[in-house]
């Protein structure tokens, strides 16, 4: 007699690709729970760490893979192949062809050399002839995967709604959590979403070989408004309704997108940037049918997506963080730069304190000068988004080596109106808040 199908699946072994991703990190814990043994591919061991630390990792970056050869060593023992990495748009350590078409491509030749099969996710709107090069790119990997000959299985999710949040699910808890009024932008387009269980079950059926093989849009079965959506949100979190919807107009949207593009060159992956901006106004939907026929069920609506989620007050704390962030990063950008400039036209009034505690004309304006460059230095570094969590950590220590500095050579400080030292204990405590939020995973 056969083995039992739970006992086959245990002796499979699972390579996902962009494994402490928002999709990944669900599909890698779904396959652990189910008794796999797992491997993943990460791009930061340090990330990967914090996010799944019981599972086999290897290090490694797609944009470095691109030929069969590369994938070799990788699919030694493996039997399936789960692609959950993705980029949204080029941009800092982020490229696109590279991610999606190069490395995907080299994957689909070595599987099918090797008897690998692959489940590919992939996303709603993929085509050749789509708007933005991140539907384009994941075409073109997708029809590479096709055409390579081996087993493959493509799923295209659609909004994906997970316990965690990152990207499109960010954005949504983080609109959401506006106080009073709700912005948004096409109100009126169309969303079907996914729950993340429905699609760590929908990877799981392929690898027992529950589901045949081809294409699979994920999507529930009834298309909701984006405001319907941003609405079910809002309450699942807990926060009141909104007194008032306010559309942004489209050309406050491009400002903002284009806005969140130029930051993208500074690292900063913000879900704001254009290809979301326009993905989101032509819609997200897709074709449940190929799916329900396959699997004789239909997967779960936008409500009971939510309703079999557990919503707690660090879910509501991330939302506001989300929103609060970038003011967060303005603020301690101008306070440090201005507080740097002013140190440089005023050096003469500044560099008067230390001339009354002793020191030399010459060394007190050169102490001003040194140290208003560096607070200058911290104010602009912070925007440079791989810096920034351990710039906000030098601002703090150096916000507190003036307060200990100054409490020694000029204590009388403390006194003056206007209260310069005072005022670097909140400057000092909102580096400190900004350093956790700055973690994205």
């Amino acid at each position: 007699m056969g083995q039992p199908v739970a006992a086959k699946l245990k002796e499979k072994t699972v390579l996902v690709l962009g494994a402490y991703g928002f999709i990944g990190a669900a599909v890698v814990r779904a396959l652990h729970a189910d008794g796999l043994e797992v491997k993943g591919l990460i791009r930061s061991r340090k990330t990967a760490g914090r996010v799944l630390p019981d599972v086999d990792l290897v290090s490694g970056d797609l944009r470095d893979f691109r030929s069969a050869g590369d994938w070799r060593p990788l699919l030694t023992g493996v039997d399936v192949v789960v692609n959950c990495a993705g980029a949204l748009q080029d941009g800092g350590q982020d490229d696109l062809r590279a991610v999606h078409y190069t490395a995907i491509a080299s994957l689909g030749q070595a599987c099918a050399e090797a008897g690998v099969s692959i489940v590919q996710v992939s996303a709603i709107g993929a085509d050749t002839d789509a708007t933005t090069e991140f539907m384009r790119s994941k075409a073109d990997g997708d029809a590479a995967l096709r055409a390579s000959g081996a087993t493959l299985w493509c799923f295209k999710p659609g909004l994906v709604i997970g316990q965690s949040d990152y990207g499109g699910t960010a954005l949504l808890r983080m609109l959401a959590a506006v106080p009073f009024v709700q912005p948004v932008a096409f109100p009126g387009t169309p969303v079907q979403c996914v729950g993340m269980r429905d699609l760590c079950a929908a990877v799981l059926s392929a690898i027992r070989d529950d589901l045949p093989p081809g294409s699979y849009d994920l999507v529930e079965d009834t298309p909701q408004p984006l405001s319907r959506v941003l609405s079910v949100t809002r309450h699942w979190l807990g926060f009141s309704p909104a007194h008032l919807t306010i559309t942004m107009p489209p050309k406050v949207t491009k400002v903002v997108a284009a806005v969140a593009d130029l930051l993208g060159y500074l690292g900063w992956r913000s879900p704001l940037r254009s290809t979301a901006m326009k993905v989101m106004a032509q819609g997200v939907t897709g074709d449940p049918e190929p799916y329900r026929r396959a699997t004789g069920r239909s997967l779960a609506g936008l409500e009971e997506i939510y309703g079999g989620l557990a919503c707690a007050k660090e879910h509501r704390l991330t939302a506001r963080m989300t929103l609060l962030m970038p003011v967060v990063i303005a603020v301690l950008c101008l306070f440090w730069v201005l507080s740097g400039m002013f140190g440089l036209t005023g050096l003469s009034q500044a560099a008067e304190v230390l001339t009354r505690n002793g020191w030399s004309g010459a060394i007190a304006n050169a102490s001003v000068v040194f140290w208003s460059l560096i607070d200058i230095m911290l104010g602009l570094a912070i925007l440079w988004r791989p810096w920034a969590a351990r710039v906000c950590l030098a601002q703090a220590a150096i916000a507190m080596f003036y307060l200990i500095a100054a409490t020694l050579m000029a204590p009388e400080l403390w006194l003056d109106p206007l209260g310069p030292l005072v005022k670097i204990a909140p400057a000092l405590m909102l580096s400190l808040v900004a350093r956790p939020m700055l973690e994205s995973r």
